[in-house]
């Protein structure tokens, strides 16, 4: 009897370890998010964090390059052209851009920023004019607005991903 009972412990013991490695590993692949569940449900709810206008296409799931969301509308782009002409023409040009006779332009340096990729450290932006700011409206959660030169981007906060961009304002 002596026999059985070192070895009713090692089986209770396998019993034991071999259970907490299944609930370590936790439930199988069934269910929504894991391609098992209906794509209508699993695009709803992946969709509801993101911004309005999100559109991801498919060159860019099966490459993984930069996702792009389309915020600004040509309402956005002509009250951003609106209030920076009126200024142009009274003379006064924004931080970061030189006047020239035709208006205010950029220094003389290439585009420093990309859509779907974070600002670098070495770019200077401006928050925008608080007026400017309350005739685009306020941006989505998580976003706020910047201007980089000519231009006004979109920016994720915590991560300054330019996610959209009204470009070279100083031509409109």
């Amino acid at each position: 009897m002596q026999l059985a009972k070192p070895a009713y412990y090692f089986a209770t013991l396998a019993l034991v370890l071999a259970s907490s490695t299944v609930a370590a590993q936790g439930p199988g692949p069934k269910g929504p998010g894991n391609g098992n569940g209906p794509p209508d449900k699993m695009q709803k709810s992946n969709n509801s964090q993101r911004a309005p206008g999100y559109e991801r296409s498919p060159e860019d799931r099966s490459s993984g390059s930069a996702i792009e969301i389309s915020f600004f509308g040509d309402n956005h782009r002509r009250i951003a052209g609106d209030y920076y002409n009126d200024m142009f023409r009274r003379g006064h040009c924004p931080p970061g851009l030189a006047k020239k006779n035709n208006g205010c332009m950029p220094p003389g340096q290439a585009k420093q920023w990309r859509l779907g990729y974070p600002l670098g450290p070495d770019i200077t932006f401006y928050d925008l004019d608080r007026n400017l700011r309350i005739r685009l409206g306020d941006p989505p959660d998580g976003y706020r607005y910047v201007r980089v030169a000519s231009d006004i981007l979109l920016l994720a906060v915590g991560t300054n991903m330019v996610v959209d961009a009204i470009e070279n304002l100083g031509r409109y």
